[in-house]
Order: structure tokens, then C-alpha cells, then sequence
């Protein structure tokens, strides 16, 4: 049995679409690392998105008996392409019915030069099936992003991507998942400490 336990990056305070762009996480909220690094478990292991949001994130949550893994450009934001850095306004704008049809029918829909739901939820599944199969760990937190966290509750819930995109997936929550070898079982979305 491996228990995934996701955590969303820190705060970045930016106020438009932030996929694989690198920027910094705001840590300072000092009383909500401890807490979460309190509600983790020890002796697991951690892994983190390549970004520095979130390599940062993990480097405060880390405790002295977790064993840290590679940072994983798998468990990158979903690719926004071109309507990275742009504000929601900014994106409708520009491509009005395509970023209507991205929110209300997410799956294929692609973004102008980024990637779909579903090629973002492939790249992050197979890392995470690559990582159950290795299973040296029981317990793995994996610090990563609002998208990566929700392809994976799709994953385990079995729901479409439509249903999944509703849940709140909250700055420093906790979402874990459970497979046993062979059926996910979703425990908690969006846990605060």
C-alpha cells in the first residue's frame, strides 16, 4: 500500500495563469509550514515539481527522516503556453471561444503552444504508476501544483475531468490518495492543517 500525500506549493500572489513559468513561492507564513510539515508523516519520502515554488516548499516541509527524491519536471503546472502571465481577462480576450471550450470541456482542449488536460494528467500518471511500481516507500508526499494534483484526484476518483475541476485545491492543503497495488482510494482533498 503506497499513500500519496500531495501538498499545493506555497502562495505565489501572482494574479494570472502560472503553469511553467518559474516563480517563487511565499513561504513566510511561518504557523502554516510548521503545521503542515507537523500533519505530514515521517519516514516518507518527498519529491517536488522542478519549479522553484515548489522545490521550495518542500525544502520547508522537509524533516530529518524524510528521504528526498530528484525534483520531478513531471509534476510541472499544466503547460499554459502562450496564456502564461496573462490574466483570465487577458486570455478571453485573446481567444475567446477557445478559452471558453478550455474550462467548460477540459480534457483536449489546448491552449496556443502549452499542452491539454489530458496530455498534462498522462505526464503526471506515468510518473506516478513509475514511482507505484518501484514502491519503496509507503508513504509519499509530493509537493506539486493545483493541475497536477487535480489529474491525479481524476485518477483515483475515476470521475471526469469536468467533475474533478470544481474541487478547491488550496495554497499548503493536503491531498491523499491510496493504492493498494491495483484500486485508488481517495481519503482527503484539500486538507488544511
Amino acid at each position: 500500500m503506497t499513500t500519496w500525500w500531495w501538498v499545493r506549493h506555497g502562495p505565489t500572489h501572482e494574479k494570472s495563469f502560472v503553469g511553467w513559468r518559474d516563480v517563487p513561492a511565499d513561504l513566510s507564513d511561518i504557523a502554516a509550514v510548521d503545521r503542515l510539515r507537523t500533519y505530514l508523516p515521517d519516514a516518507a519520502g518527498l519529491v517536488s515539481s522542478d519549479l522553484r515554488r515548489a522545490v521550495a516548499t518542500a525544502d520547508a516541509i522537509q524533516g530529518d527522516d524524510h528521504v528526498r527524491f530528484d525534483h520531478a519536471p513531471d509534476l510541472r503546472e499544466f503547460h499554459f503556453g502562450k496564456w502564461d502571465g496573462l490574466t483570465f481577462d487577458q486570455v478571453v480576450a485573446r481567444d475567446p471561444t477557445l478559452s471558453r471550450r478550455y474550462w467548460e470541456e477540459p480534457g483536449d482542449i489546448t491552449p496556443p503552444g502549452g499542452e491539454s488536460w489530458n496530455d498534462a494528467g498522462a505526464r503526471v500518471g506515468a510518473w506516478v504508476d513509475e514511482v507505484n511500481q518501484q514502491a519503496k516507500h509507503t508513504d509519499i508526499i509530493a509537493v506539486a501544483h493545483i493541475g497536477v494534483i487535480m489529474t491525479q484526484i481524476q485518477k483515483a476518483s475515476g470521475v471526469s475531468a469536468l467533475e474533478t475541476i470544481g474541487h478547491q485545491i488550496d495554497n499548503f492543503s493536503v491531498t491523499r490518495l491510496m493504492w493498494d497495488g491495483a484500486v485508488w482510494d481517495v481519503k482527503v482533498i484539500n486538507h488544511l492543517a
